[in-house]
């Protein structure tokens, strides 16, 4: 391969720059010329924002900070292509950009709208007979991706939940006069993140009371009972809940408290509030202290809590993207195929990415304890090796020190 490109796009994570040091050394280790990087991804791209990611990355100094450096070093975006048609204006721009530059293969590290856009760009690329090759590479602490065991980004952002949430109990047990945490986790349509709070309980901690995931819908009667008999019994608790969680009519639990939620570009109703809704109808029905928390983006880029299993697998998949193209192939996606969970072990794995875009992964339904706000065993063996391991942040001046993009 001559040159190769590779962008960033959708939410950050604590590990998605792992992957972008995964494809950069591989493509240098098979002879490529240049390894540019798309500033802002595709949305970069079309504005010819390029940067030469020797100038930062030819220092392996500068590679090991890029692997501890949490969200995008690239910059991201939220920019849906059009569908491909001959001749679209978008497209013929973009394909000429990639002439222009000599781009052999193309990468793109990010979740389901990211390999929509590897989907749409490599049917364009079929179309129009081109040879740029296509090769996505997974990334999103949500853990929906399809086909893939699990994303990069998840082990890290559970790391961080499960160790917040471990202090937040201990936190609550400080006073006689006990107290109700309930906090928010991101999660509009998936429970993954939420889920991780199942890994609190040990031989030393209580764990948390109750775990709410939008998998199922939550009867605000029957969850007041269960929270009653926590407070009859005079304890602190802790309930994790995802920011997505629905009653029967279909309304997300953060609109009973206001039907006019505001709504995003794209139409999603903004999720926030659920935590605060729920504390305040608890303290209302039973007149105890209550708290509410939302983790909001704090969960999704803690690099100081980086696992080491996760950007392990994520530099991994940048590479194994890279010699995917080297052997001609396109329109394709990396995966990780789980072989094992004690002792774990998952090996690495490409599927058609039409497969992956545009789906959604949901937890199985029999991984959850509906009745008792919980989750079963296999989620818990599912979720626990991803959170093994710790990567050291490089220290200075007592924070951690991150790699940044020159403007």
């Amino acid at each position: 391969m001559k040159n190769v490109i590779v962008g960033q796009s959708g939410g950050p994570t604590a590990v998605i720059n792992a992957s972008l040091l995964g494809v950069y050394r591989k493509a240098k280790e098979l002879g490529a010329n240049k390894v540019y990087g798309m500033v802002y991804g595709i949305q970069g791209l079309l504005e010819k924002r390029l940067v030469d990611l020797d100038e930062y990355l030819a220092d392996s100094g500068n590679q090991e900070l890029l692997k501890r450096t949490p969200s995008a070093f690239l910059g991201s975006c939220r920019y849906k292509l059009p569908e491909p048609a001959l001749h679209h204006p978008t497209y013929e721009k973009i394909f000429a950009i990639l002439r222009e530059l000599d781009i052999d293969a193309f990468f793109y590290i990010g979740g389901n709208d990211s390999m929509d856009t590897i989907s749409k760009l490599s049917t364009y690329s079929c179309m129009t007979y081109s040879d740029t090759l296509f090769v996505g590479i997974p990334k999103t602490v949500d853990n929906d991706l399809a086909i893939t065991d699990h994303t990069p980004g998840y082990g890290s952002a559970c790391k961080y939940i499960a160790n917040t949430l471990k202090e937040l109990v201990r936190d609550g047990l400080v006073y006689q006069n006990p107290v109700i945490s309930v906090v928010e986790i991101m999660g509009r349509d998936a429970g993954w993140l939420t889920a991780s709070a199942c890994l609190v309980k040990d031989d030393d901690c209580e764990g948390v009371e109750m775990i709410l995931l939008p998998e199922l819908t939550v009867d605000i009667p029957h969850f007041l009972q269960k929270v009653g008999a926590i407070v009859k019994q005079g304890k602190s608790a802790v309930i994790a809940v995802s920011e997505g969680i629905k009653v029967a009519d279909g309304r997300y639990v953060c609109q009973l408290a206001d039907e006019g939620t505001q709504k995003d570009p794209f139409g999603h109703v903004r999720l926030a509030g659920t935590s605060r809704y729920l504390a305040d109808l608890i303290a209302q029905t039973y007149g105890c202290r209550t708290k509410s928390m939302e983790l909001s983006f704090m969960q999704r880029s803690a690099s100081h809590c980086q696992s080491l299993t996760d950007v392990t697998e994520a530099e991994s998949l940048g590479a194994y993207a890279v010699q995917l193209a080297y052997e001609d192939k396109s329109g394709i996606v990396a995966t990780l195929v789980r072989t094992s969970n004690n002792p774990y072990n998952c090996k690495l794995d490409y599927s058609a990415v039409h497969h992956v875009a545009n789906a959604v992964k949901k937890i199985p339904l029999s991984w959850i304890d509906g009745e008792n706000y919980q989750v079963t065993q296999e989620l818990v063996d599912y979720i626990r090796p991803l959170v093994e391991g710790h990567l050291e942040p490089i220290w200075d001046k007592g924070l951690a020190k991150h790699l940044i993009l020159k403007k």
